[in-house]
């Protein structure tokens, strides 16, 4: 847990977060829940925080009796592992927990060979992680479009995908719209919105009279 590791900053095994920048510490001691105690953070939570402040992080990553390092260059769209992009996508995402958090000391041009794209790994992450709800930072009255310009072909979208960012290049909804379409439910509509978001292709408008607290309210039932 995040706040009993912060007491033990200095000592092995332990999160180092007094070395973290403290905006970024904030972010993450949001998700830092007691229910959570001694089961680390999701890797999206992690991963959202690192993009949102630029920063590079070494992560200690568990996956069933097993730990892996992952670190993750935001401002590079580069992530670095032990394992190749697709052994990595191949793993049950929403079983991944991040232990230990840690400014990287490693730099995208010391490895090459062992980098990948982030982009994909975010998306999988949003679409196929544990977190079911909008990111903190996306959530609340709001309505929402894919920003002009965003390349999304990389990612190979087809069926219901595919039709719902079209229909987002073209037309504000909210999630309670979103849920409604072929395909969708109010799930798959905020990971969806999580997946746009760490393309940084999603504009969030709070003004827009689709952004109402009553379509937040039923998007929510």
């Amino acid at each position: 847990q995040i706040e009993s590791a912060r007491a033990e900053d200095t000592g092995a095994g332990s999160t180092r977060l007094s070395s973290l920048n403290p905006s970024l510490l904030q972010d993450l001691l949001r998700f830092d829940e007691p229910a959570r105690a001694g089961v680390g953070l999701e890797l999206i939570e992690v991963m959202a925080a690192a993009v949102r402040h630029g920063r590079a992080l070494l992560l200690q990553v568990e996956h069933e009796l097993h730990v892996f390092a992952l670190t993750v260059f935001p401002v590079q769209r580069q992530v670095h592992a032990p394992l190749t992009q697709e052994q990595l996508l191949a793993l049950p995402l929403h079983q991944l927990r991040v232990l230990h958090v840690e400014p990287s000391r490693l730099h995208p041009e010391d490895e090459p060979e062992s980098m990948s794209p982030l982009g994909m790994l975010l998306w999988e992450l949003a679409l196929r992680g544990n977190r079911d709800e909008l990111l903190p930072e996306i959530g609340g009255p709001a309505a929402y479009r894919i920003a002009p310009g965003v390349d999304l072909e990389r990612l190979e979208l087809t069926g219901s995908l595919a039709a719902a960012v079209t229909r987002l290049r073209v037309q504000t909804s909210n999630v309670r719209e979103m849920a409604q379409w072929p395909g969708f439910d109010r799930e798959r509509a905020m990971r969806l919105l999580n997946a746009l978001y760490l393309q940084a292709g999603l504009i969030v408008s709070r003004t827009h009279p689709a952004a109402t607290n009553d379509s937040w309210f039923n998007s929510r039932r």
